[in-house]
């Protein structure tokens, strides 16, 4: 197993020093930042200062020399726009979005795994239809309109539930967090709805996927001809074996939430790396960008390794061979 750890870092340096290559040379060769962080009446003296200050007038090669250099020291560069370490203000944002991903994956978990069960074990039944029905609708179904939707339901018509903001915070354990509010968790509700849908689907299909494979196995029939209790057997012998595929999807579909999670927090004006990343984009705020992807990258690493982890954990025949 520690060989094992060991390898899978030598690798994800190897894709962080790849991808910051790739994502360095794509932001910093397009577009222009002086067009929107100077004035259009900007003089030439004035654009020469600034792009001296921005270290934009070196090679391309060059800035990212520096770059690796300053990231081998944990400097990801400075914003232009808010004047701040890039990973300082993405860290500032980071906590809402992971409030937003964990809510939204326990979500999927909570409503995914029983209903794939119950789908899989009444499968052909109007049951299993109903579910399906649903689960194909939240996979189908834009995440941006199912947003509006739910804005439009529960917060213009019915009023149940604030629309936008994360509301007001407080600590758990010493972390600031919007569980600790009834008015916090009032406006996590929908973003994490949203956010989860899709992945609720998934798991439904999953869960009901490994259901229908594991029933027919022998060990399940030896299990019912012992005499054990029907819960017995499936949430000890038919759940355990489905948790293996289940685990690794969810994952990296953790992963999956973070990153994309960006859509969510524009419609809800949620504070977190999402939105954060699509207003650097569009004021070309290059460091952010940057070290956005990167951190990113790096959560995707980490969650799959932990993965791997408890894989191995789950089924010694995997641990084995490693």
């Amino acid at each position: 197993m520690t060989a094992f750890i060991i390898r899978r870092l030598f690798q994800a340096l190897l894709v962080l020093f790849v991808t910051s290559v790739i994502v360095f040379a794509g932001v910093y060769a397009i577009g222009d930042p002086l067009e929107i962080l100077l004035p259009a009446d900007a003089t030439m003296a004035e654009r020469l200062q600034v792009t001296q200050a921005l270290g934009l007038d070196k090679p391309l090669i060059v800035q990212y020399w520096h770059f690796l250099a300053n990231a081998l020291q944990g400097d990801l560069g400075t914003s232009f726009v808010y004047n701040q370490p890039s990973i300082s203000v993405i860290l500032q944002r980071l906590p809402a979005t992971l409030e937003l991903a964990f809510c939204a994956l326990v979500l999927a978990i909570v409503i995914g795994i029983p209903l794939g069960l119950l789908s899989g074990l009444k499968a052909g039944s109007a049951t299993d239809e109903t579910i399906m029905t649903g689960s194909i609708l939240g996979f189908s179904l834009p995440n941006f309109w199912q947003g509006m939707m739910l804005i439009m339901i529960f917060s213009v018509y019915l009023g149940w539930l604030p629309s936008t903001g994360r509301g007001q915070t407080g600590t758990i354990l010493g972390i600031e967090t919007s569980l600790a509010t009834w008015n916090g968790i009032q406006h996590l509700i929908l973003p994490a709805i949203n956010l989860s849908l899709a992945k609720i689907s998934l798991v439904i299909r999953l869960t009901r996927t490994g259901v229908q494979e594991t029933m027919p196995l022998d060990f399940v029939k030896f299990a019912r001809a012992r005499g054990l209790a029907p819960s017995r057997v499936i949430f000890v012998h038919v759940l355990k074996n489905i948790l293996i595929p289940i685990i690794t999807v969810i994952g990296i579909e953790f992963g999956s939430l973070i990153a994309f999670a960006v859509v969510t927090e524009t419609i809800f004006a949620w504070p977190g790396v999402g939105k954060l990343i699509i207003d650097s984009i569009n004021i070309l705020d290059r460091p952010i960008v940057v070290a956005y992807i990167l951190v990113v990258v790096s959560m995707f690493i980490v969650i799959n390794l932990v993965v791997d982890v408890l894989y191995s954990l789950l089924d010694p025949r995997i641990r084995s061979k490693r």
